[in-house]
């Protein structure tokens, strides 16, 4: 099986346009992407547990990797929560599913949003890495929107090798993300 289109699309043209942007001695110098981690958060799963498992069926889709559910860490009487009530889901992508995923994200997904006009600048937590925050989750092709009971949104984390805010705006513009002309 041949590499993923964006994985080749790192290796062959943006190593060498962030090595020459920044001035890096050697390749291995040049920030990559580890992992993208997404993340639904389901607060309605306090009154119906099928809730947790739709979300984790669809992160598992839009994925392609078997999604888990997250566990509330502690109890809060006001929102009707226990401790280890499944509250969301997640899934971690590294290596190929990740390259397939960020492909299949700025390809096809992103573009599928309602009045787009790119994504926010202001994602950059100051250590290199970055979060998008998706508002339906029916932009994925992977979801059905006849199946969909319920609309909700998901946070999609882009940790990176890079030091600085700066290093990591280069890397995934490069890669192709659509990022708003707004400067911070």
């Amino acid at each position: 099986m041949a590499a993923p289109r964006f994985k080749q699309l790192y290796t062959n043209e943006v190593c060498a346009v962030m090595q020459e942007k920044f001035n890096y001695k050697s390749k291995m110098q040049v920030p990559r992407i580890l992992k993208i981690c997404i993340n639904k958060g389901l607060g309605e799963a306090v009154t119906d547990k099928k809730i947790v498992d739709v979300g984790v069926e669809e992160l598992t889709q839009i994925s392609g990797q078997k999604a888990v559910a997250t566990k509330s860490k502690k109890a809060i009487s006001n929102f009707k929560l226990r401790e280890n009530m499944p509250i969301g889901a997640r899934v971690t992508l590294r290596s190929e599913r990740m390259y397939e995923f960020l492909d299949r994200l700025v390809t096809v997904a992103l573009p599928r949003v309602r009045d787009f006009k790119g994504i926010n600048e202001k994602g950059f937590d100051g250590r290199g890495n970055y979060t998008l925050g998706v508002k339906e989750q029916i932009i994925f092709p992977e979801i059905s929107i006849e199946k969909v009971a319920k609309i909700s949104g998901m946070d999609i984390t882009f940790v990176t090798s890079a030091t600085t805010d700066e290093e990591c705006y280069e890397l995934l513009k490069a890669l192709g993300m659509p990022f708003a002309n707004i400067k911070k």
